[in-house]
């Protein structure tokens, strides 16, 4: 069985003082640099999704002429209207300046088309265009992921959702994952949503114990 840590959109626009800060979003660097470290000694290869918008995104609420955190159809599919956020080449849509980069060694980036959101690191929201990402796994023979990020209820939730319904085993770091939380429960029930779907709900601890040589 081939792995693969994913890693869901760490960049410095989700995390605090970012245009679209995730509550504690800055927890979850070490998480990652140590989950980094325990699959590397593994031999298990390490991917980053990006969220890398244009400026004239149609989901930001300054282009649709609506208020932040409210909701409308985007191009014949329900959105939330975002501040402007990982705007291409930006400060704000680079990887987080604490996390070790050095042990990415794919990077993916989504939600490049104009007038149509992309949570996933698989498919944009129709679900009318993949990204690489599967393809790479694939050329690799990665069927199983270990993911985490940010943020629980939006692009942590719907990678892995896809990944399932791609054939993935899938395990998510819980202890390694922030919720946006619009509603106040939303990262409580995403997290029931993907373990339902079957994932499974793990700790850094024990990722570290079953990649351990």
């Amino acid at each position: 069985m081939g792995k693969a840590l994913l890693l869901i959109d760490l960049q410095q626009d989700f995390c605090p003082g970012g245009a679209l800060a995730v509550p504690g979003g800055d927890q979850v660097i070490d998480v990652a640099n140590q989950a980094m470290a325990c699959a590397l000694r593994a031999g298990i290869p390490v991917v980053a999704s990006l969220d890398w918008h244009p400026g004239n995104h149609g989901s930001f609420a300054v282009n649709a002429g609506q208020d932040v955190g409210g909701t409308g159809i985007l191009d014949g599919l329900p959105q939330v209207w975002w501040p402007a956020h990982c705007v291409q080449g930006s400060e704000g849509a680079q990887l987080h300046p604490r996390l070790d980069q050095q042990g990415i060694i794919k990077r993916i980036y989504k939600g490049q088309q104009e007038q149509i959101d992309s949570y996933s690191a698989f498919f944009d929201n129709g679900h009318r265009r993949q990204t690489e990402l599967d393809d790479w796994l694939h050329a690799r023979n990665v069927d199983h992921l270990t993911v985490m990020g940010l943020a629980t209820d939006y692009c942590v939730k719907f990678t892995v959702l896809d990944a399932l319904s791609l054939g993935y085993g899938v395990e998510v770091i819980s202890t390694g994952c922030r919720a946006v939380n619009l509603s106040p429960a939303d990262g409580r029930q995403a997290m029931s949503e993907m373990q339902a779907r079957g994932a499974a709900l793990i700790t850094l601890d024990e990722f570290c114990q079953r990649t351990a040589p």
